[in-house]
Parts: structure tokens; C-alpha cells; sequence
């Protein structure tokens, strides 16, 4: 789960596995794969860090073929 702030300031945790798409409208618009939609506060490369870092404390990231790479032998 990564945690996020409403425009009203209110904070929520997201499950970043559901994200779909990341916008700036120019408001940050995350979608989810269900299409429900939350406009936030950070900016959209914010967004992006917080998925890649959460990605990464679950190991998705430790797969190579995941990270684009050769196969490790």
C-alpha cells in the first residue's frame, strides 16, 4: 500500500498493485484497474517513486525479466 493526500488533506493508503494509469490534469489523477479515479496532491513523478519503492519492498522489482534484463545465470 502506498499512502497518499486528498486535495481536502486527507490522507488514504492505495493498493499500487490496482493502479492502472497515472495523469496530471494538471491535477495528479490516479486510476485504478476497477476505473475508480482519486485526485491527489503529489505530482505524478512523486506518485511514480512511491509505486516504484513499494514494488520494490515486495520484490516485484527483483525479478530481471520484471526489470528488463537477461536471464541471470
Amino acid at each position: 500500500m502506498i499512502e497518499l493526500t486528498k486535495l481536502n488533506g486527507k490522507t488514504f493508503s492505495v493498493n499500487a498493485l490496482y493502479i492502472e494509469t497515472v495523469e496530471s490534469f494538471p491535477d495528479t489523477t490516479i486510476t485504478l484497474t476497477n476505473g475508480r479515479k482519486f485526485i491527489v496532491k503529489e505530482s505524478e513523478e512523486e506518485v511514480r517513486r512511491k509505486v516504484t519503492d513499494y514494488y520494490r519492498t515486495i520484490q516485484v522489482l527483483s525479478n530481471p525479466h520484471l526489470r528488463g534484463e537477461e536471464d541471470e545465470e
